[in-house]
């Protein structure tokens, strides 16, 4: 679909808009084609950027209408205390309303430029371009990108009383955004969460919250259908060589399947941007798939997850977040109450913290159960935060060795010697396990189990993957995409019992445990998974911190 399109339904919707997006999912292109079609100084310029899109054909009476002020707060200072703070902010928005004057210094008086620039504070040069625009009359756009960067930091970095401190009474950052109010004909703010905005709203309460209007779920990111015209662009134009279909069925498990509004759930799902352009260039410049499906900059993202787990600082709620995520790792799934908005000294409280999950691209939208919306690991890409934050958190209480146990997952992927590796992971859960407090208990085991499974990338680790009428607790499947000589596939089935179980507990556990087993290993959909591999079928059981069983059946 081409993206002009939502140009505009923007305009049919209230002036002053607001979305949210994960990061990575183009929002920034987006806004800098908004500010290309919209800026009256570019409308001789329109033939050459839209000409051959849709919006040339269907073209708004908006069109380059509008003196365009455009902030990214990403690149504002935020380092330092309060007044270093505001300076830094204010010299970022001071410099950047300069150059707004330097711009569309034709359209007012000989000394319009110049009187801004004689201004020291930012929110004076908003003020004397406002009487200035509406003297004569000129619609004014403001456009923020990122608005939520330098607050999130200030939250995560310095903690929530300085935070509180910017955003209520007299703090400058409120300051601003009441200054915008009545200023300009329309606003677009873009940004990850919507925890600023909440703080701001008796300052700025003007917005209308498109976030999780299904209109718009498909606007930022790459549907299918997008995915297939551009690869067939580069297969026309003899820059990539393969099969197209091939190539899209093998993205799909690591980079699709985010769904951003709820009566969008019947819908195609959406790509990740930046992910799906890591894949094409590496098709293009070495004519296969990237050796690591990851990029190195989502790897980076992962931070996000530890700011988030920590966010309140004080770790009165860690616990809660703890076992929210460890459950997340082993159902792949959680029940949400999402909220649009909350304000900061809240955003450590548990539903808001799997909202904000949700918001930084960590779970998206895949059900509902009465009112709550069952929320989902997006992908495989994701699934790697999971698994690599909670092993980072793991190894704090444990002292395995890492490079060993990536050494007992290749013997495991390639000569099917699988015990070592369990009876090793086993040691580190129950160290892991005697110096935490509620520790035990099967959800946490299978947390613990997937994130070191997940240690090394030969295997696909399904959550419960549906079989033959029965979910598997595991289903190691091989990436045979990458590693086409992998000799062996998976299925462990997981028996947890509390410490007080009796033999005979532990014994009609095993019972079911193997009907469970030959039930799922029968499925036809196992057996295509496993194909050229030696499908093995494990029973591990657990009693308490202990290991009591790990057979093969």
């Amino acid at each position: 679909m081409d993206k002009t399109m939502y140009l505009s339904l923007i305009e049919q919707m209230p002036n002053y808009l607001f979305l949210t997006r994960p990061r990575r999912f183009g929002k920034s292109v987006f806004i800098s084609m908004m500010r290309t079609y919209y800026d009256i100084l570019q409308r001789n310029n329109f033939e050459k950027y839209f000409g051959d899109l849709w919006i040339a054909s269907h073209p708004t009476d908006q069109r380059n209408r509008f003196q365009v002020l455009y902030f990214d707060f990403s690149k504002a200072g935020c380092s330092g205390v309060s007044d270093g703070l505001m300076a830094s902010f204010n010299e970022y928005c001071g410099l950047v309303i300069n150059q707004f004057a330097d711009d569309y210094a034709s359209f007012y008086e000989p000394d319009f430029k110049s009187t801004i620039e004689s201004l020291s504070n930012a929110k004076a040069k908003l003020a004397y371009i406002e009487i200035k625009a509406k003297s004569k009359g000129y619609p004014l756009y403001l456009i923020i990108d990122e608005y939520d960067n330098f607050t999130n930091v200030i939250l995560s970095e310095h903690g929530q009383k300085m935070f509180h401190d910017l955003t209520h009474a007299s703090g400058f950052y409120r300051e601003y955004f009441k200054q915008y109010k009545g200023m300009f004909d329309r606003i677009f703010l873009m940004g990850v969460s919507p925890v600023t905005l909440d703080d701001l709203s008796s300052g700025y309460n003007i917005d209308w919250n498109i976030s999780t209007d299904c209109r718009f779920n498909a606007m930022m990111g790459f549907s299918e259908t997008e995915v297939r015209k551009m690869f067939q662009y580069y297969q026309d134009s003899s820059m990539l060589i393969g099969d197209v279909e091939a190539m899209i069925a093998g993205m799909k498990p690591w980079y699709d399947n985010y769904c951003f509004a709820r009566m969008s759930l019947n819908d195609d799902r959406v790509f990740n941007c930046d992910m799906t352009l890591y894949y094409l260039s590496s098709q293009v410049q070495k004519h296969r798939a990237p050796e690591d499906m990851v990029d190195k900059n989502i790897r980076t993202d992962y931070s996000k997850l530890k700011m988030l787990a920590r966010i309140d600082h004080d770790g009165s709620h860690e616990g809660s977040r703890m076992s929210t995520i460890e459950e997340i790792a082993a159902k792949g799934e959680i029940l949400v109450n999402l909220h649009t908005s909350f304000p900061a000294e809240k955003v450590a409280d548990i539903d808001n913290f799997r909202s904000l999950l949700y918001y930084y691209g960590l779970l998206t939208m895949c059900g509902t159960r009465g009112d709550l919306i069952r929320m989902c690991i997006p992908n495989h890409c994701v699934r790697e935060q999971y698994f690599g934050f909670l092993h980072d958190y793991y190894q704090k209480y444990s002292s395995i060795d890492l490079h060993y146990l990536n050494v007992m997952l290749t013997d495991l992927a390639y000569d099917g010697c699988w015990k070592p590796f369990f009876e090793s992971v086993a040691r580190a859960y129950r160290e892991n396990s005697s110096v935490r407090d509620g520790m035990e208990g099967e959800r946490n085991l299978q947390g613990f189990l997937k994130a070191y499974l997940a240690l090394v990338s030969y295997y696909l680790v399904e959550p419960e993957l549906e079989m033959n009428y029965g979910y598997c607790d595991f289903f190691l499947l091989p990436d045979k995409q990458r590693y086409p000589d992998i000799e062996h596939s998976y299925i462990i089935e997981l028996k947890y019992a509390a410490r007080t179980a009796t033999d005979v507990e532990l014994a009609a556990q095993i019972e079911e445990g193997h009907r469970q087993l030959f039930q799922y290993s029968e499925d036809k959909k196992a057996r295509q998974l496993a194909t050229g591999t030696t499908l093995h079928r494990l029973l591990i059981q657990f009693r308490g911190w202990d290991m009591v069983r790990c057979e093969e059946v």
